[in-house]
């Protein structure tokens, strides 16, 4: 197996982009030997939703596109990171029950600290930033090698 696989997609900030990042990560993760149903693709099938949501939502049109990016380390860790081009980071609210949105990054965080893994956000030379979770691939999951992506 490879030592490092990695798939992206570039899409057009619309509300539509969101259920083809879905679809392009739950692609992904099948070919790479993690099957449909299982927990952590549901969780980042989940946690691809709300962060590509984001990235069409609170950029308020300074970002056209965004990107997913999925990477598949040593077959250890499943990193995955959405990037826009607005240079406004997610805020921490605190438990945003009181709105109708702001909910997103707390499932974010919850869903990935339930799985054992870490949320960062970095700035991209353009300005923006990209949102990352990385997650311990699971154990039993062969993580075959595809090539071409």
């Amino acid at each position: 197996m490879a030592d490092h696989q990695e798939a992206s997609v570039t899409l057009p900030s619309d509300p539509a982009s969101v259920a083809t990042a879905r679809r392009f990560v739950a692609e992904v993760l099948g070919e790479w030997g993690l099957p449909d149903g299982a927990d952590t693709a549901d969780s980042v099938r989940l946690i691809v939703s709300e962060l590509a949501t984001n990235a069409v939502q609170h950029t308020f049109g300074q970002s056209p596109v965004f990107t997913v990016d999925v990477r598949l380390e040593r077959g250890e860790w499943l990193r995955v990171g959405v990037t826009d081009s607005h240079p406004r980071w997610p805020r921490r609210l605190p438990a945003a029950v009181q709105q109708d949105n702001g909910r997103g990054m707390v499932i974010i965080r919850w869903l990935t600290a339930e799985a054992g893994g870490r949320l960062s956000v970095n700035p991209t030379e353009a300005g923006g930033k990209t949102v990352w979770i990385a997650l311990p691939w699971p154990v039993g999951a062969p993580a075959k090698s595809v090539s071409g992506c």
